[in-house]
């Protein structure tokens, strides 16, 4: 495999059209089942076609209804080996009948969650957050669940106190196709327009209390 490292275009051009997404550094994709004993036969297929010494990439959900397979090389950029594992398991699971798409079901992409902590002294509020949830610091220093279940948490850096703001938000990692589509719902939905200033990469919308989430997406990030 090609260790080669891409740009978040690259990467996201490179899977798109094996029905994969580029979500915030990993390339997603769910398959569709009808049942347990098929999702266990998407998931034998899917290892198959990966191969040996992909383990530490390779990540897959099982469920009833679907299996959601995520290619990621644990904390680096994308390569070129990320976006040819994909492009295996597609052909091997489209050659057994099964379909590789990044819609989960109605209405609904893969994405992936982070929740954003404001903070004056983030390496005074972090140990509280990682003692809590039993979250695993990374090199970058963000947290991340050692079992890969729950929200990444990172920290922004703030220059002063915000006593009347939120300062825990999240930030929804979507498609870059999809993003326009879930603005649009969150909008019809009540909430409002914050910033698009730094779009396409996220736009900050708020419910009608004024309590904040990010769509954000890999474009303008290179």
């Amino acid at each position: 495999m090609s260790e080669t490292v891409l740009t978040r275009r690259q990467a996201s051009d490179a899977v798109t059209g094996l029905g994969w997404r580029f979500v915030l550094g990993a390339v997603q994709a769910v398959v569709r089942v009808a049942s347990a004993a098929q999702a266990v036969d998407v998931a034998a297929r899917a290892v198959a076609a990966a191969g040996p010494g992909t383990d530490d990439r390779l990540r897959l959900d099982l469920r009833g209804d679907r299996v959601l397979l995520t290619v990621q090389r644990p904390g680096t950029r994308p390569t070129a080996a990320e976006t040819e594992l994909a492009a295996r398991i597609s052909a091997a699971l489209d050659g057994a009948g099964y379909t590789v798409d990044a819609v989960a079901g109605p209405g609904r992409t893969v994405q992936a969650l982070e929740i954003a902590i404001d903070a004056m002294d983030i390496a005074a509020v972090r140990p509280f957050w990682q003692a809590v949830l039993a979250y695993a610091e990374e090199p970058d220093g963000s947290l991340a669940d050692p079992y890969g279940q729950g929200p990444a948490v990172w920290f922004q850096q703030m220059d002063r106190p915000r006593p009347q703001r939120n300062r825990i938000h999240l930030d929804v990692s979507v498609p870059h196709d999809e993003a326009d589509r879930r603005i649009a719902a969150a909008l019809a939905a009540g909430g409002r327009l914050v910033s698009d200033g730094e779009a396409p990469a996220f736009h900050v919308l708020a419910d009608p209390e004024g309590n904040e989430a990010c769509i954000t997406t890999w474009q303008g990030r290179d």
